[in-house]
């Protein structure tokens, strides 16, 4: 079963269940009150007390919670944006809505970090960098497709949706990480040794370059093979791929420029949601499909050169995404994307089970999975700016805690691994921390919304300007 078949049908249950929920409470309001419900009058009083309560305490806490979350995230390969809201929302006492808007500057410096430090390493040590260039420009165009429209739902969809789909999304990632957790430590306690774990592929969000840990070979389903041919692996940096990549990059954002915030203040004004609004920002469709046609037929006119060039040694070079629909990827980006945009995060906790699915390497995985966190949350981050979001200073502060935290995770983790030789640890640290995430955004979710129902609140969705 397919990535995306998960992810649809639990994003629709979500949103049904919510709605089913909603209505039963609209139906239940003029009944007698429950017992329960002065417990949670108590625990809304709390919770309001503390969310107005804004002492530096609280902030200075978040910030120290914010470098562990980061540290930990960045070595267990896992984009952060799942732990980093929790922490927002409950020690930093920012709502859901903020947190995202927080959260995306957060990942954009973590990712920021790993990429340049993955690229110093390999710059270092007189090796390619581990980043699949290719996979990254097919995905990038419907990538950042998605993050558009997740931002606008983020804008659009009320509080306690977004709660329910960003817990039920928790829920799953958690899942999947405590799956291939058992599955390593297994390997372990074998007496195989985290050495093994990679080599039999186990999905776990591996570090980018652990000593011990095999490199992608020639064997390693041709994928340095393909690297060679111009996409990362090759002894020289590909200045073309990532001038593609900038490009695509660019063009949304200029998008977003002639767009212009939520008050209609862009190079030229344009009323918000009048018909320029709404062409500028359909357009991006073509935009995307455009440049995932042109990334396809230039991916497949080199593949048929170096087949020609190569004849039968090119002939064992396949992977499991060459076999893959044309339109998989770019739909597996699109609703990743989406997701990000919608939640604030990066994305790394979907990209990463996508890429070890069509067979690339666990190290080369993370490595690309970063780098393309990088281009998704930066969009997000922009275009938050644009449309106006509040407390831009803070939320650079808590990138820059970021930024420094991912490489002092990545360093640190990397000795410890090296002398325990467990993977499994950081994969059960990240596991236990994403679950007590999901708990407690649930709950207080919940309260949120219970809170704002019986307030009178307006609980529908919003124009998306």
């Amino acid at each position: 079963m397919s990535w995306t078949t998960l992810v649809i049908p639990l994003l629709v249950a979500a949103t049904s269940i919510c709605c089913f929920l909603s209505a039963t409470a609209a139906a239940s309001n003029s009944t007698s009150p429950r017992p329960g419900h002065h417990l949670l009058a108590q625990l809304s009083q709390w919770r309001g007390h503390y969310l107005s309560d804004a002492s530096s305490s609280h902030t200075v806490l978040a910030w120290v919670l914010s470098f562990l979350a980061a540290s930990v995230s960045s070595a267990g390969g896992v984009g952060g944006g799942s732990l980093f809201l929790p922490i927002l929302n409950l020690v930093a006492g920012l709502t859901l809505k903020h947190a995202t808007t927080y959260s995306s500057f957060m990942v954009t410096g973590g990712a920021a970090s790993n990429v340049l430090y993955n690229l110093w390493r390999a710059r270092g040590r007189g090796r390619a960098a581990l980043i699949d260039y290719d996979i990254a420009l097919l995905f990038q165009p419907c990538l950042l497709l998605g993050v558009s429209i997740g931002v606008v739902c983020n804008v659009m969809f009320p509080e306690w949706l977004i709660t329910a789909l960003f817990s039920l999304f928790l829920a799953f990632c958690t899942a999947k990480t405590c799956r291939a957790g058992a599955k390593i430590w297994r390997c372990e306690s074998a007496g195989a040794g985290a050495p093994a774990a990679a080599r039999h592929g186990h999905k776990v969000p591996l570090l980018l370059d652990v000593g011990g840990l095999p490199q992608p070979s020639q064997d390693d389903g041709g994928l340095q093979a393909a690297r060679d041919g111009g996409s990362g692996g090759g002894a020289g940096f590909p200045w073309k791929d990532v001038a593609v990549l900038v490009i695509v990059w660019l063009c949304f954002f200029l998008l977003h420029v002639f767009i212009g915030d939520k008050h209609g203040k862009g190079v030229i004004r344009i009323k918000p949601c009048g018909i320029a609004y709404w062409l500028a920002t359909v357009s991006q469709v073509p935009f995307a499909v455009a440049f995932t046609a042109y990334i396809i037929y230039a991916k497949r006119k080199k593949q048929a050169t170096h087949h020609h060039e190569d004849g039968k040694a090119h002939s064992s070079v396949h992977t499991k995404s060459e076999t893959l629909p044309a339109l998989a990827l770019p739909l597996a980006a699109f609703v990743t994307g989406s997701l990000s945009g919608l939640f604030g995060i990066g994305g790394g906790l979907l990209l990463n089970p996508v890429l070890l699915q069509i067979g690339i390497p666990p190290q080369t995985a993370a490595a690309t999975s970063s780098f393309m966190v990088l281009f998704c949350a930066s969009m997000s981050m922009v275009q938050f700016i644009l449309l106006g979001m509040d407390g831009v200073g803070e939320a650079s502060v808590y990138a820059g805690i970021c930024f420094v935290a991912s490489i002092a995770g990545v360093v640190l983790i990397e000795r410890v691994v090296r002398k325990s030789g467990r993977v499994s640890m950081i994969v059960f640290l990240v596991t236990a921390i994403m679950a007590l995430s999901t708990v407690i955004v649930t709950c207080f979710g919940a309260l949120d919304v219970w809170t704002q129902y019986t307030g009178g609140a307006y609980m529908g969705f919003k124009l998306p300007c």
